[in-house]
């Protein structure tokens, strides 16, 4: 039991951090990804 709350200790914190910061990460991908698209459609235009 104390090892898996030292377990929890040692990697909790960076595990919160880390799907912290990829929930962030993968809004701005889509809102990058969209802007890509949009971009690629006005140079196919011209």
């Amino acid at each position: 039991m104390n090892d898996l709350l030292a377990a929890f200790g040692s990697y909790g914190f960076p595990m919160a951090v880390t799907a912290f910061l990829l929930v962030r990460i993968e809004g701005k991908l889509g809102a990058l990804n969209d802007s890509v698209r949009e971009l690629s459609g006005i140079i196919a235009k011209k």
